[in-house]
């Protein structure tokens, strides 16, 4: 098998890096805030290093931007890496705080050569704006060695493999600092030197757990890992350095949530129709605004249109520490009826769900009705009002063009016709029904136009005379 290993040596920097507009110098530190461990671009270019104590830190940039590390924090980012890579390769092992593992040697044919499996692993990262140390191993444990020590090359020779393994000092094996010693005292200072010993005698001068790591190194000893598998669920967090006091700032970081769930969404071949945004304060009970569209929708565009209206609707009651973008429903893709062989007849019904989205999201959900039609001849009760996001059957175009002209303004009830019109177009139709629910009509519809000059459709019957029903526009 082989396996390729990323190795994210700045996940929390570049996660909040990618929320941050402005290019003031940001530091993370360990959990008690005395030691530096990330420091970004700016941070560095003023002598700022990853080791330094936070006091020296801020003597060098007093304007420093300073993030405690928080675990959960942490993995929560790498699962949303692990879920990014999951469209890549299928077998993903998570291995915290900072690295991913995926077996990649059948994924070679897939794509097209170990090379095309890198680039396409690299395009990604820069995509996501992440730093990552890649490396590939015959084994889970030199993949990740070999990522750590930042020696990672596009190769699957095993001579060149093990030559690089065998360059890295005990340390940079992974090895306890007691184990260290230990070895460091029997003359060996290298995994190299550590693999040239035989076999009985690395047995009798290692101990039990060393041995064992060894072994998981070359391959020797089974190195059992259970994949990992993405919840079946979209949720993206962006964390903001300093807090925003205004919805506007909301947009940036949003739109690139909105274009990864586009991304997700094109992948799952799934739409969706309901999107929660949870806005975090930090002394206040978190605000949560649903985001609803007409029907099932998946461009980034539609959504983020949508959430600016909510975000003028409710004015920010407190600044905003983080924004949170959930989503749990998911609808199966489907392919759309009369598709021509280019795939271009979804742009009327994307600009109609488009449409009727933004007008519920400014109006409200229960502001608009839309008419359908009904199993009855009788024009007064062939249509009816329902929500607009009911699903209706749709009338083939065909059956359209055969359906008699009807007007265009139909009136609640017939008015008497007080004189005869001036110009007959076209009729009689004959339209008699009603008996089944004791409102029998029985009725000779015509297309006239009256003496003001209005086109009217007017009906006679043989019980109470002519009547107007309609106007033609």
């Amino acid at each position: 098998m082989l396996w390729l290993y990323l190795h994210f040596p700045h996940l929390l920097l570049d996660h909040l890096s990618r929320s941050h507009q402005s290019r003031s110098a940001l530091v993370i530190v360990e959990g008690a805030g005395h030691k530096v461990i990330q420091a970004c671009s700016t941070a560095r270019e003023q002598g700022v290093q990853a080791g330094m104590r936070l006091k020296t830190a801020l003597s060098l940039c007093p304007e420093l931007h300073i993030v405690r590390s928080d675990q959960q924090q942490e993995a929560r980012i790498l699962e949303d890496q692990a879920r990014w890579l999951y469209r890549y390769a299928a077998y993903i092992v998570l291995v915290p705080p900072d690295g991913l593992l995926a077996e990649i040697g059948s994924l070679q044919k897939l794509y097209g050569g170990l090379t095309a499996v890198w680039q396409t692993i690299e395009q990604g990262l820069n995509e996501r704006q992440l730093n990552a140390w890649i490396a590939i191993g015959h084994t889970p444990l030199a993949a990740r060695l070999i990522a750590r020590s930042g020696q990672g090359e596009c190769t699957s020779d095993s001579g060149h493999i093990n030559r690089t393994l065998s360059q890295l000092s005990l340390f940079d094996a992974g090895f306890e600092e007691k184990a260290c010693l230990r070895l460091q005292r029997l003359g060996l200072n290298t995994l190299g030197e550590v693999f040239n010993l035989p076999p009985a005698e690395l047995a009798r001068r290692l101990s039990p757990e060393v041995l064992a790591r060894i072994q998981k190194i070359q391959g020797t000893r089974p190195d059992p890992l259970a994949p990992w598998q993405p919840p079946h669920r979209f949720r993206q967090q962006a964390d903001f350095v300093q807090e925003l006091e205004h919805s506007r700032g909301l947009l940036f970081p949003l739109q690139r949530m909105l274009q990864e769930l586009e991304d997700d969404l094109c992948w799952r071949q799934q739409d969706t129709d309901s999107l929660l945004l949870i806005l975090q304060h930090r002394q206040q009970e978190p605000t949560r605004l649903r985001v609803r569209t007409s029907g099932p929708e998946h461009r980034a565009e539609a959504f983020l249109k949508l959430a600016q209206i909510r975000f003028e609707q409710h004015p920010l009651r407190a600044p905003v520490t983080a924004i949170i973008l959930a989503v749990t429903r998911f609808i199966d893709r489907e392919a759309p009826d009369e598709q021509d062989l280019l795939g271009d007849c979804r742009g009327l019904d994307e600009a109609w769900h488009t449409l009727i989205s933004r007008l519920q999201a400014r109006l409200g959900s229960d502001s608009l009705t839309r008419l359908s039609p009904q199993a009855d001849h009788r024009p007064e009760r062939a249509w009816s009002a329902s929500d607009v996001s009911q699903s209706g059957h749709r009338t083939p175009s065909g059956a359209v063009a055969r359906l008699p002209r009807r007007p265009l303004w139909l009136l609640k009830g017939p008015l008497p016709l007080t004189a005869a019109p001036a110009i007959w177009f076209s009729g009689p139709e004959r339209i008699s029904g009603g008996w089944w629910d004791g409102q029998r009509v029985h009725r000779d519809y015509y297309i006239a136009q009256l003496q003001t000059g209005q086109l009217a459709w007017v009906f006679h019957d043989a019980r109470t005379g002519w009547f107007v029903h309609g106007w033609f526009g």
